[in-house]
């Protein structure tokens, strides 16, 4: 049996995140702020770390910045240990001078990396899904099934259809067919795969285990740029394509909607998704912060990060993130409050505004960005679903409110649907 030590991990930075602006206006996709505390990218690289790949690589491109200072300061290995977490940026060399074009060509640019790393495998990841997934269960299945490539399933309910690319699989777990997010009925019923009417199909994931000379025919050999639309449907046709089942928590959270309904669901009596599991735990930067202080506030489903100040303030269904300032007579509803990348010397003001939520601000559907001035009197409400606005210092996808980082809202100003 091949070894772990054998597998190259490489996680995908994602382009302009756009299904995410404005939190990606500033920053790349992986490096948005998760559940207060953490960031996108620690799930993907916890996951390798908890099954013991340790050399991982991590394409990016866009609004990097922070996204590499959160990864060179948080992932050094101590000196005996094999591991690695680099950045792999897009640059300009003899062989291409453009962008990463798709999830495809980010991996063809940097074949070179690839080859020069040794790795018989390479584990190709996205930067924006929340999951627990021991990848060495995946390994082995690859292994002992002789396989080329190996993508990741779950199963798929009829209603979830046409957001995935469906498979075709056999009892030899082989994959023969492939159709990306189909919307016709009777193109989804030839996809079945499973003795489940509630969960029939099986969809990928966008994980993909390669034997590198695989990976390499099929990237030196085609212009593709994506893995789900081009390589994998044709790569079917041509080499031993395998299904590995996985059946638990998973959630893409690359639009505002489900980003702001995934982090509000952790603050839950019974949240579908844990990060202190004790066997596998997602890792980010180690803060040495201060504990939070809480005077007199009441708090509901309310999860709270390190550092923060809470008044006396009526909070439910939040998440509170790290060094937040809450101030007295606050009602804050279904929020999440990113917090900020600072505790103020005294307190910092901005345009008059000191940071955090002011006084008696009334805030409800809403996800406000770091560093954030809130003013006094503040009023917030969602608008009706499906509603997207743009105004020069808020936006509003699918409802829901959003507040650029550093954004400074003035005393009395008031968002709301009318």
């Amino acid at each position: 049996m091949p070894s772990l030590r054998q597998v190259l991990g490489v996680i995908m930075g994602g382009g302009r995140g756009t299904r995410l602006y404005p939190l990606t206006r500033d920053r790349a996709k992986p490096a948005v702020p998760i559940a207060g505390k953490y960031r996108l990218i620690d799930v993907p690289i916890s996951n390798c770390i908890n099954s013991n790949i340790n050399r991982i690589a991590v394409l990016t491109q866009y609004n990097s910045v922070s996204l590499h200072r959160h990864i060179t300061s948080t992932y050094n290995f101590d000196p005996f240990h094999h591991g690695w977490v680099q950045i792999w940026a897009a640059e300009q060399t003899v062989t291409s001078a453009d962008w990463y074009q798709g999830t495809a060509d980010a991996v063809r640019q940097q074949l070179l990396e690839i080859r020069s790393s040794g790795a018989k495998y390479v584990l190709i990841l996205a930067g924006d899904h929340l999951y627990r997934m021991n990848y060495a269960e995946m390994a082995r299945f690859h292994w002992e099934h002789g396989a080329d490539i190996t993508v990741a399933v779950q199963p798929v309910s009829p209603t979830q259809a046409s957001r995935f690319g469906l498979l075709k699989r056999g009892k030899d777990f082989s994959i023969s067919d492939f159709v990306e997010k189909p919307k016709d009925p009777k193109v989804q019923k030839r996809f079945i795969s499973r003795d489940d009417p509630e969960r029939p199909y099986l969809g990928s994931m966008g994980i993909y285990l390669f034997n590198t000379d695989v990976l390499v025919e099929v990237l030196a050999t085609t212009a593709d740029d994506d893995f789900g639309g081009d390589v994998i449907p044709k790569a079917i046709h041509t080499h031993q394509v395998f299904g590995f089942d996985f059946d638990g928590y998973w959630e893409d959270i690359g639009t505002i909607r489900s980003f702001y309904d995934v982090n509000l669901s952790l603050a839950q009596p019974n949240p579908p998704f844990h990060f202190d599991d004790r066997d596998s735990l997602i890792y980010t930067h180690p803060r040495f912060l201060p504990n939070s202080i809480i005077h007199g506030a009441h708090l509901n489903n309310t999860m709270i990060a390190d550092g923060c100040t809470v008044g006396q303030a009526e909070i439910s269904d939040a998440i509170i993130g790290l060094r937040s300032r809450v101030a007295d007579g606050v009602r804050m509803r279904r929020t999440y409050l990113m917090g900020a990348d600072y505790i103020e010397e005294g307190l910092r003001v901005r345009q008059g505004v000191p940071l955090g939520v002011g006084k008696n601000a009334d805030i409800e559907g809403a996800l406000i960005d770091k560093n954030a001035c809130i003013g006094e009197g503040v009023v917030i409400r969602p608008f009706p679903r499906g509603t997207n606005l743009d105004s020069d210092f808020y936006a509003v996808r699918d409802g829901i409110v959003v507040i650029p980082k550093n954004t400074v809202l003035q005393p009395g100003t008031v968002i709301a649907p009318g």
